[in-house]
């Protein structure tokens, strides 16, 4: 409201002087008046800004850094981080145009892990403001200010964590939600699919400790005298004991 105020009593001043006819006023915009520079690099103001370098064009191979670690971004203020945030943006924006494009001609798209260290810069990025904001709500309310959530059991019998939101319609008045909340709760389908996951699971899990097992003997015959505090370190789930008392152990890796 008050910018508003001040551009109307511009206006309204203007055309209050009396101004003769051989005098000229050159008409000024008000809102330039207000105006400041937000961008933080060079604008182009044309379609360019969603396309690569020219220089890049048809090359097989373009140089790229890395990307934004989280505890370089913890040193950077909310200014600097709100700028960064919008020139990743930018440059994911132009990374998914030159991909679309290079599909179309069916040509290969030079060096794709950029557009994954950039979604990999803003994911950090949003995990430090994720951090402050937690941190402030925190001092100021007692709370993290994060949206709350629960665990849930979906038709299928799986456990998912699902965040909670508000509705227009309570669960006890939406007719919908009441006839398919409990659709396939007792199904016998439901029961022998939980079954057959579990078994997977436990399968995968085993096939696992053996394959730990396995490596950590070979290492062991190998390197008889690494470092067996860092060899538990990496593999928990492997007793060295039994894995020093196994028949494999030994074998022609063995020191004479």
């Amino acid at each position: 409201m008050g910018t508003s105020n001040k551009i109307f009593n511009i206006c309204k001043l203007f055309r209050s002087l009396s101004v003769s006819s051989t005098s000229k006023i050159i008409p000024i915009d008000p809102s330039a008046m207000f105006a400041r520079p937000i961008s933080t690099s060079s604008p182009r103001r044309d379609l360019m800004e969603f396309f690569d370098d020219k220089k890049n064009w048809g090359e097989h191979e373009v140089k790229c850094g890395r990307s934004w670690k989280v505890e370089e971004m913890r040193l950077k203020s909310n200014t600097d981080l709100h700028k960064l945030w919008y020139v990743l943006l930018k440059e994911r924006n132009m990374l998914l145009t030159m991909e679309q494009e290079a599909a179309e001609q069916i040509k290969l798209f030079p060096n794709p892990e950029r557009l994954d260290k950039v979604e990999e810069s803003m994911e950090n990025l949003e995990t430090v403001v994720r951090e402050r904001n937690k941190a402030y709500h925190e001092l100021e309310t007692g709370e993290t200010g994060e949206r709350p959530g629960k665990l849930e059991t979906n038709p299928l019998g799986l456990k998912s964590y699902r965040k909670l939101r508000e509705y227009f319609l309570p669960k006890h008045m939406n007719k919908h939600w009441l006839e398919n909340a409990k659709t396939l709760e007792n199904y016998t389908e439901v029961n022998q699919f939980l079954l057959k996951y579990r078994e997977k699971i436990y399968l995968a899990k085993r096939r696992e400790r053996v394959r730990n097992f396995n490596h950590v003997i070979g290492l062991l015959n190998r390197f008889p005298n690494m470092d067996m505090e860092a060899l538990k370190e990496k593999y928990p789930d492997v007793d060295i004991e039994k894995a020093k008392r196994s028949r494999k152990y030994g074998g022609h890796f063995a020191p004479k």
